[in-house]
């Protein structure tokens, strides 16, 4: 069985320092700078997983170009798409949009479909639906537009962000705002640089954990993880900025630090493992996603966000808390492709 692992990262002039080998892998050459900045390697990490499960594997980057996909697809027919596409041109919201071609094009594909991949990617939209299933989030108001003033009825600290980003993108410490001058300056920060809609949530203080779910219809919760914030130096706030999760050299990157297992009362554990699997179900995310809480000092839980397709990088949330759970990385791959190739001949939701 042939598998194409697809993504979208538009540095061409990496990945020409890749040599294509159907059925193998792209090689980076030795000593090359790829040791040191290599965005491709998760990729080529997951087609090695896949071909040492028997499968014939190889990534391929669309470089922003749709083409490219139908060219190769025209070319190799491959059985099953590892779907890794998060962006396209810039523009995360259209990251729902290549699910949307497979499945024009009735081809399986790992991960969730288009339509909960939209659905996701509109914060304000997945907290209404959440709502509708007697889930708690942070209470929260949409801007939609720039106007000579924001009023609000949420209570500070509030937390600015970008409605319809993902990663932590447009989050930063100045994300979190103790007044109305701070609120107005951030809103108009995001409307000025993310060209979108602005959520406003009232801030939570307390314990960030991730619930990883993996599985279609009978979902499985994996050992919690939680971001220690007990490291963090005064001057900012405990939150996942951008800065926390992309950039390692960023002090919020180095006191930020993941444990998991979380250590929890057995009751917290089971309530959050309830409340991930009634999240991830009713925005019909598939195969494997992580839902994103804060537990309050009340010690009530608050969905953040849920994130369908999440990381697998090997040092990432997910696969931290799989291979806890007792699974290997081989296993996890291997896992998310026979749940896609189950799905083969259904209708998509």
């Amino acid at each position: 069985m042939k598998i194409a692992v697809v993504f979208n990262e538009f540095y061409p002039e990496i990945n020409d320092q890749y040599q294509t080998n159907l059925g193998g892998f792209f090689q980076s050459p030795e000593n090359s700078e790829l040791e040191i900045f290599d965005p491709i390697a998760e990729f080529q990490s997951i087609a090695e997983s896949l071909h040492r499960s028997g499968y014939d594997a190889y990534i391929l980057n669309l470089l922003d170009d749709i083409n490219i996909f139908f060219d190769d697809f025209e070319k190799n027919q491959p059985d099953l798409i590892f779907n890794l596409v998060e962006i396209f041109n810039s523009d995360a919201k259209l990251e729902m949009s290549f699910a949307g071609i497979l499945e024009l094009m009735k081809i399986p594909f790992t991960g969730s479909s288009s339509l909960a991949l939209g659905t996701c990617q509109n914060k304000f939209l997945t907290k209404q639906i959440l709502s509708t299933f007697g889930l708690s989030t942070p209470k929260f108001r949409l801007i939609k537009e720039p106007t000579v003033t924001y009023k609000t009825d949420l209570t500070f600290p509030i937390i600015v962000k970008p409605a319809y980003e993902d990663a932590s993108v447009g989050i930063e410490n100045e994300s979190v705002v103790k007044n109305y001058n701070e609120l107005k300056n951030r809103v108009e920060h995001i409307f000025s640089n993310f060209n979108q809609h602005v959520l406003l949530e009232e801030y939570v203080s307390g314990r960030e954990l991730n619930v990883a779910v993996i599985g279609d219809h009978n979902h499985e919760v994996l050992p919690i993880s939680e971001i220690d914030f007990s490291a963090m130096p005064d001057h900012l706030h405990n939150i996942v900025s951008y800065q926390a999760k992309w950039e390692p050299k960023h002090e919020a990157y180095l006191t930020t630090t993941p444990k998991c297992p979380a250590d929890l009362p057995s009751d917290i554990q089971k309530k959050a493992e309830e409340i991930a699997i009634i999240a991830a179900k009713g925005v019909n995310a598939r195969d494997y996603c992580r839902v994103d809480m804060r537990l309050s000092a009340e010690n009530k839980l608050y969905i953040l966000e849920v994130n369908p397709n999440p990381d697998l990088s090997l040092d990432a949330g997910f696969m931290r808390s799989a291979q806890v759970g007792g699974y290997k990385s081989d296993e996890v791959i291997k896992k998310i492709v026979e749940l896609a190739l189950n799905r083969k001949g259904q209708i998509s939701v």
